[in-house]
Formats: C-alpha cells, sequence, structure tokens
C-alpha cells in the first residue's frame, strides 16, 4: 500500500526520485500514522496526500467542510478533546451522517464515534486537519454554555470558592468543573471571536460588571453576581502569576493562551479602588492577521505620501496619537511593506504585539534590565537598516533615536500627542534641542481609528448647514452632499458600525518648517505652517470618508478634535 501512495503521489506532482523514496523511507518507519509522516517530511502539500490516499482507500476527499447545516446535538457524548486527538468529527444531518477524518490508515476510532453515537449507517471523506479542527470548534461552541448562562447558573444554584486554579493550554479544551475557570475561559473565549481588544472587570458597591472594548467602544455585556468577585480575580491573577494576596498595591502580569489555533498573549493590569481590584485584561492575538497598507482605505494621495516617506534611507518617521488609534498596526504595516533579504530590520518593543517574520524582535523587559534605551543602544551595533522604537518615553530613548537617524538609519517610533504638530512640541518639552530635531524628523504622522457604517442598515440624508455647524469650519462646499448615518441591525449588534478604518493626518518636514522649528516649539504656528503647504488634517480626511459612505459625521467628530 505504501509503494501504490508513493507512486500516485510521484505522478501527481513533480518531485524527485530521492524525494519519494525519502517518502517511502519514512512512511517504512512509522506505518501508524502515514498522514503525520507525510506532512512532516514538508516534501509534498497535506491536500496533495489526502488525493492520493483518497484514490487507495476509495473515500472521498473534500478541501472544505460545511457545517452550517450540521446539527450538534450529539456533542454531550463524545468529548472535544478525543475528536481533536484523533482528528476526526462526525457531521449530522436530517437525511445522512458523514465522518470527516485526516488519516485513514487507523479507522478503529471511527467504530468508536459510532458506536457512542448509536449510528446504524454513515458515510466518511478525508479532510484536511486544519477544516477537521475548526468543525470541531464550530459545533462545540454552537452547543456549549455562554458566558451569561454559567453567571445564571452560579446565582441559581450558589457559588463555591476554589482557589488552587491551573490554566489549560487551549481553553477551548478545558473541562473544569470550576465554575470560575470555565467563566474566565468562556469570557476570553467570547472577547476573542468579538474581536475585542480589552476586558473590564470593575467592581462597584452591590454589582460587579464586566465590559468589552469593541471597535473603540465599550459595551456591558456581563454582570455577575457580587460574590464570584474576589474568586474571578484570583483566577487571573494567577494565570499571570501575580501576587494574589496583595490586593493594596497596582500589579501588572502577562499570561498567554490558546484559543483553538490562535496565540492570545494577555497583558493584565489590577488596581485596588474602594469597591475592590479592578482589572483590565489587554487581548494581543500574536498569531492574527495584520492590515496592510492597501487595507487601510487611505485616500490615493496618503497612500503617494506614506509610501514615499517609509522609503527614505535615513530619518525619524513619528505616528501618533492617544492608545489605541492603532499606531503599532501602522508602523507593522509599514515595516512588512518594506522588508527585505537585503535590509536588516530590527524593532524593540514593548510588548511585542505580534510577530514579523524576516525581522528582529526585542522585548523590553524591566526586570533585567533591557528597557528603551539600553535596547536601543545594543541594536545600533547590530548593524541595522531600519529601526523600530515602540515609544519614544524619555529624553534618553529620544536622543538615541536621533542619533540614529543621523547617522543613516531609518527609525520608525510612536508618541502620545492628539496632532502632527504638537510632536515637536513633546520632543522640546521631554528636552530635545530643536536643531536636533529639525536635522533628524522627516515627517510625523497622527493617526485616529473611526468606525466603519454598517453596510447593511446605514441611513442616507443630505447635508444641511445645521449638520456643518459641529465641523467649526467652511463647510458650504459640502452643502447639499449625500452622506450616511448609523442606525443598527442584529448583524452589527445594533451599534450601526462594524469594523474601522484609520484617518491621517501626515506633516512632512519640510525646509520652511524645519526653520520654523528653529524658532519656536509653538504647536499652532507649526500646524499653520503646515496648512499653508497643503496637510490635510485628521478632520477633513474623516470628511473623505464621510462623503465616501464609509463613516459618519459623529464618528468623525468623536475621534478629532480641532
Amino acid at each position: 500500500m505504501i509503494d501504490a501512495l508513493i507512486n500516485i503521489l510521484g505522478k501527481k506532482t513533480a518531485l524527485s526520485k530521492e524525494s519519494l523514496e525519502k517518502m517511502r523511507a519514512a512512511c517504512l518507519k512509522d506505518r501508524s500514522r502515514l498522514m503525520d509522516t507525510l506532512v512532516e517530511t514538508k516534501l509534498v502539500q497535506e491536500n496533495e496526500t489526502l488525493e492520493a490516499l483518497s484514490l487507495i482507500y476509495g473515500i472521498p476527499f473534500a478541501a472544505t467542510l460545511t457545517v452550517e447545516t450540521a446539527k450538534d446535538g450529539w456533542t454531550a457524548k463524545i468529548s472535544r478533546q478525543f475528536l481533536k486527538k484523533c482528528n476526526m468529527v462526525p457531521l449530522v444531518r436530517d437525511d445522512e451522517v458523514t465522518i470527516a477524518l485526516n488519516d485513514p490508515s487507523d479507522l478503529s476510532f471511527v467504530d468508536d464515534i459510532a458506536s457512542l453515537l448509536k449510528l446504524e449507517a454513515y458515510s466518511l471523506v478525508l479532510a484536511p486537519r486544519s477544516q477537521i479542527q475548526s468543525a470541531i470548534n464550530t459545533l462545540y461552541d454552537r452547543s456549549g454554555e455562554s458566558a451569561q448562562q454559567l453567571v445564571d447558573d452560579m446565582e441559581d444554584n450558589g457559588f463555591t470558592i476554589i482557589d488552587d486554579f491551573e490554566r489549560t493550554a487551549d481553553l477551548l479544551d478545558d473541562t473544569s468543573d470550576a465554575p470560575v475557570i470555565r467563566l474566565v475561559n468562556h469570557m476570553i473565549s467570547q472577547a476573542v471571536k468579538a474581536g475585542a481588544s480589552d476586558i473590564h472587570i470593575e467592581p462597584f458597591q452591590d454589582v460587579l460588571k464586566v465590559r468589552y472594548r469593541i471597535d473603540g467602544i465599550l459595551y456591558e455585556m456581563l454582570t455577575p453576581p457580587k460574590g464570584v468577585q474576589a474568586s474571578l480575580i484570583s483566577r487571573i491573577k494567577v494565570m499571570a502569576k501575580m501576587n494574589i494576596a496583595e490586593k493594596r498595591v497596582p500589579q501588572d502580569g502577562r499570561a498567554q493562551v490558546r484559543i483553538g489555533d490562535q496565540e492570545i498573549d494577555i497583558r493584565i493590569s489590577t488596581v485596588p479602588t474602594s469597591h475592590g481590584e479592578r482589572l483590565v485584561m489587554r487581548l494581543l492575538n500574536k498569531s492574527g492577521y495584520f492590515l496592510e497598507f492597501s487595507e487601510f482605505g487611505l485616500s490615493d494621495e496618503n497612500y503617494r505620501t506614506i509610501h514615499k516617506i517609509i522609503r527614505q534611507n535615513n530619518g525619524i518617521v513619528l505616528v501618533t496619537g492617544p492608545t489605541g488609534s492603532g499606531k503599532t498596526t501602522t508602523l507593522y504595516a509599514a515595516l512588512s511593506e518594506i522588508n527585505s533579504p537585503d535590509k536588516n530590520i530590527i524593532t524593540i518593543e514593548d510588548p511585542v504585539e505580534y510577530n514579523l517574520k524576516g525581522i528582529g524582535q526585542i522585548q523590553v523587559n524591566a526586570k533585567t534590565g533591557v528597557t528603551f534605551a539600553k535596547g536601543l543602544r545594543s541594536i545600533v551595533r547590530q548593524d541595522p537598516d531600519i529601526v523600530l522604537i515602540g515609544e519614544i518615553r524619555d529624553l534618553e530613548t529620544a536622543e538615541i533615536a536621533i542619533q540614529s537617524a543621523l547617522t543613516g538609519h531609518l527609525v520608525f517610533s510612536t508618541l502620545h500627542t492628539n496632532d502632527s504638530a504638537g510632536a515637536v512640541t513633546r520632543l522640546v518639552d521631554l528636552g530635545v534641542e530643536p536643531y536636533l530635531i529639525s536635522s533628524s524628523v522627516n515627517s510625523v504622522v497622527a493617526q485616529r481609528l473611526v468606525r466603519v457604517l454598517c453596510n447593511d442598515c446605514k441611513e442616507g440624508y443630505r447635508l444641511d448647514e445645521s449638520h456643518l455647524k459641529a465641523l467649526n469650519g467652511p463647510g458650504e462646499k459640502f452643502l447639499g452632499e449625500y452622506v450616511y448615518k448609523p442606525k443598527g441591525c442584529p448583524r452589527c449588534f445594533n451599534t450601526g458600525y462594524s469594523g474601522r478604518q484609520a484617518i491621517f493626518e501626515i506633516m512632512i518636514m519640510d525646509d520652511t518648517l524645519k526653520t520654523l522649528v528653529l524658532q519656536t516649539s509653538d504647536a499652532n504656528q507649526i500646524k499653520a505652517a503646515a496648512l499653508r503647504a497643503g496637510m490635510v488634517t485628521l478632520r477633513r480626511d474623516g470628511m473623505i470618508k464621510v462623503l465616501k459612505g464609509i463613516t459618519s459625521i459623529d464618528e468623525v467628530l468623536r475621534v478629532t478634535q480641532e
């Protein structure tokens, strides 16, 4: 059978005789798991192997599995872990039952599934491992308890404090009966599915509130019983290896969990309040997908400008904005676009939010003395072409960044300021000499995130003078334009919005601005000069998105201030 399999793979692929012999030897060495053995050789794709096995065993091959119409009532009879271990999933429908499997070399588990579900007849199909694992998670999540149901059960059945918790590697595999563990796991997994960036656990006198930040806005999701508070906070602190006995001082910690195939890094912060510890979890999907510039919704002019400034040979490019305005995503997109084998790119971050292929990333660690300034000094000795500094927080970091820029490196970094002109004022406040700013800073990009209107329910209307008064500027040219506002529907959870896009304000440090910076650090004067040079403000860029029907006037006003 192994010879037949290798012959079919030889006909289907352009593999050399040496490669085919290597696969044959691997299969003869371990006959018990042919599928895994062949994939591990990295000589053949999983789908190609499945197609070959399909011909040998006479079992149809399906590249994708449809689970929308499959029933989930059987999930109470078989554990999720068992199906994940054997890489099989039953797809039960009214007229048929199909068992999807990944490796047909051992069909004993199929008999076990048929026996547990009391199946008289069923069919088999071969499917990729990722499709099977995804189907398992979908079916069990659909049939499982919601976080609110867990809270209701706690209130109905009483609650017992359980002290000694241990975190599982995959939250979806945790079958612990401890209600607080199940509640924390559900909170995290549901927040990830909803695309939340933060989970807030807020104690008040009589109630405990759990809120998720989704698309930049906080939504109240749960109100667990007040008696759960201490155990809920303790459980999360144990996950983060924090001191659960110390409740009087602020603490910071970090945990890493896996939800299916997603690696989630959680930054955890607690502060004492008059009604107990307040806890916030920042969720970072390290295996998540980050955007490229072509997906930012950039105007043509801004795209051309950014394309140009990230390809300079030296100098500093600053990205400014408040916390949660997407600065890191913009910088990662920039690095991803200019990354190539002939460039040495090194970053120093706190924390490393996404793993970038081909780029050296250094994690700030205060305990071991790796600060932004010390790390940056070491980076400069690593012969980099491009350096990313997570944030310029102090004079020492700013000075090293400027020296790096002046000695032929391209430096990317972030600052917390309200607009692009404010970056100059901020650097002067840190103690940087104006002549150093003038000679090193190439451009400053201010940005905000605006929510995108839901396409299913947005309502159109024509702008009149009453709508334009709030813009605090000449808006006559927008009069009569057809734009949209949010309404709300089940698809967007009645918010009227779904997803976010960035708006930008790009200030190029031309000769006029550099001369002005030597004379003054007044942000208003610098901004006025930049506007005369043709800079498009955040609000104006936002209005372009309003006119395109992407967002609403209220949303642009919410995130901009002039």
